[in-house]
């Protein structure tokens, strides 16, 4: 580039909002750092690891909840919107964490969960006390069924299931009717249509950003908005549909204006949205449209499973980048991508997606270095710098998490009554070791000492047996350190307007081991090749690389030959800037 095309370059870059060269930590706080030995991770544990977060160089760091709960789905059934869980801490200590976090450059994302309350919620407790209850309409109620219904006399009003298995209706013996839940039974459904529980939420929302906050991470948002023919009518079930209604876009846009417009600063709104399409997604990102900033989609990490998610299924990398490819190119005039390959509800990426023994550090700064490299704001699970493993604990148990436990009962009821292979108990445990949330939801491995650093005190879950090898202390020595790969990955993408803002184009989507493609920002162009595979890549590479210079790989540096048929190793990934626009695309 000229001198001239380069300052335009980052001109551009620097007027675009701040999550487009942004990278966001999810800290999950139970599992993170406990710094008062009860075993379960609190504020003071974040605020004690800030200048780690800082020095590995991410922007912001995102809460999954710390609002009083009971705790049925680990802080995700909120009784109260506007205070700290004591577990966690106090809003005190809340706000000694904002203020510590802001004075790094560290900006803190709350996480919104307003799709359902805790069945502990006052609203709730309110809304249940009797039909004539002025909170009554707050949330889903429904009379048994009738004999013209699909459902038993007196039974639900529908057949829809919870995502935590068993049905989505629980009969209230207060009022003798039914409210709905797709998740937990203690996490009822609020009723957006009616505008007085937007209102509330709002007015929440608000309280937090005038604390100090800078966005929301906000919990299944598209459910909020439900197809009312599908609540009230009598189908079986939503046939693995999604119950999203057409009010979505209303709710957002007048939440938008509720609550972020005239405000100054950027704060980001990211909408996990589970079942949405690309279609979707254009309308939801759109700037113009003012509803959210990027949404997290489900369907990359719903192509590896079967009849359940704890139906694994094997990896199919073409399958893998033609998903991740349409996203790209959908998004890729209107809209913006948010890029995940775990999370606290997903299995860690190192042992999913790669090899988490003999190529462990290879795989882990693999797919770091593919998912940092497309367009979109990128986000790091905690532990995943580090390349930290998923559990295989003995027993059920040992874990913790409510959808795990549901299935494995209800799977191994099922065995019992049929005997169906498929559902024997070592099956079913199984498919909890690769598929279950709580692989995500153990210990964060701080070093060798007793678990991991985790707690002076008894871990509400146990760490990872491996921590003693897998920890931060000894990947920050290692000469290998997935951490200090992922620092080079940040900084570039703080420093290249190309990574950030370039176009994307898929090379060889049909190739079973080699991930390839090209981002392109002005006459700058960036070639990522990745073998994702045991064995050495024979094919050669998908461009010509005289004169390229290679700006990061996780092997030490190959000799080119200039041709590109180099070799790939295997795990082995590295990222060109190409002298010229040579790529075959």
């Amino acid at each position: 580039m000229t001198n001239a095309a380069t300052a335009a370059v980052h001109g551009e870059h620097d007027s675009n909002p701040w999550w487009t060269r942004a990278v966001v930590y999810q800290v999950y706080p139970r599992s993170f750092a406990d710094s008062n030995g009860d075993g379960i991770g609190d504020l003071g544990g974040i605020r004690s690891k800030l200048d780690y977060l800082a020095e590995l160089g991410v922007d912001a760091i995102w809460l999954s909840p710390v609002y009083p709960s009971p705790q049925h789905d680990n802080g995700y059934d909120i009784k109260d919107y506007q205070d700290i869980d004591p577990v966690f801490g106090s809003l005190a200590e809340f706000d000694a964490l904002l203020t510590a976090a802001h004075s790094r450059g560290l900006k803190i994302i709350m996480d919104l969960v307003v799709n359902h309350t805790s069945d502990e919620h006052p609203w709730f407790v309110e809304s249940r006390s009797s039909k004539d209850n002025p909170k009554r309409d707050w949330y889903w109620w429904r009379p048994t069924a009738d004999a013209s219904s699909a459902g038993a006399v007196g039974g639900p009003p529908n057949g829809w299931g919870s995502a935590f298995s068993g049905p989505a209706w629980t009969l209230d013996p207060i009022t003798d009717e039914y409210y709905l839940h797709l998740f937990a039974r203690q996490q009822p459904d609020l009723n957006w249509e009616n505008p007085e529980v937007r209102r509330a939420v709002y007015t929440m929302m608000n309280w937090w950003l005038d604390r100090g906050v800078d966005g929301f991470r906000m919990d299944v948002i598209n459910f909020i908005a439900k197809r009312a023919e599908l609540v009230s009518g009598p189908q079986a079930s939503l046939g693995g549909g999604s119950p999203m209604g057409p009010q979505i876009h209303d709710y957002l846009q007048e939440m938008h204006r509720e609550v972020f417009a005239g405000r100054t600063g950027e704060h980001l709104t990211v909408g996990e949205m589970p079942g949405v399409t690309v279609e979707d997604a254009r309308l939801f990102t759109d700037p113009a449209r003012a509803e959210v900033d990027m949404i997290f989609q489900f369907e990359h990490v719903s192509l590896d499973q079967g009849q359940t998610k704890f139906h694994f299924l094997p990896r199919s990398l073409p399958a893998l980048k033609a998903s991740l490819g349409r996203w790209q190119g959908g998004l890729a005039e209107t809209g913006w991508n948010s890029l995940y390959l775990n999370n606290h509800d997903q299995p860690r990426l190192v042992s999913r997606f790669g090899n988490d023994s003999e190529f462990r550090f290879e795989s882990a700064t693999l797919w770091a270095l593919v998912l940092h490299l497309h367009r979109g704001t990128p986000y790091i699970y905690q532990g995943e710098e580090i390349g930290m493993t998923n559990v295989h604990f003995e027993s059920i148990t040992d874990y913790r998490d409510i959808e795990s436990l549901n299935h494995y009962r209800e799977a191994v009821a099922e065995f019992d009554r049929t005997g169906q292979f498929d559902q024997a108990p070592a099956t079913v445990l199984e498919g909890v070791h690769t598929m279950g949330r709580d692989n995500a939801r153990t210990p964060m491995q701080w070093d060798d000492s007793a678990h991991a650093g985790f707690t002076s005190g008894t871990p509400w879950i146990a760490a990872n047996p491996n921590f003693a090898a897998v920890n931060v202390a000894a990947d920050r020595a290692a000469k290998r350190s997935v951490f200090r790969f992922y620092q080079r990955l940040i900084t570039l993408r703080h420093t290249l307007p190309t990574v950030a803002l370039g176009d994307f184009t898929m090379l060889e989507p049909n190739h079973e081991a080699l991930y390839a493609f090209t981002r392109t920002l002005g006459s700058e162009t960036l070639l990522v090749v990745a073998n994702a595979a045991d064995a050495p890549l024979t094919t050669p590479l998908p461009a010509d690389l005289s004169g390229a210079e290679l700006l990061l790989g996780n092997y030490p540096a190959a000799e080119q030959t200039g041709t590109g048929e180099a070799p790939l190793r295997a795990w082995e990934a590295r990222l060109y800037r190409l002298a010229t626009r040579t790529a075959n695309s």
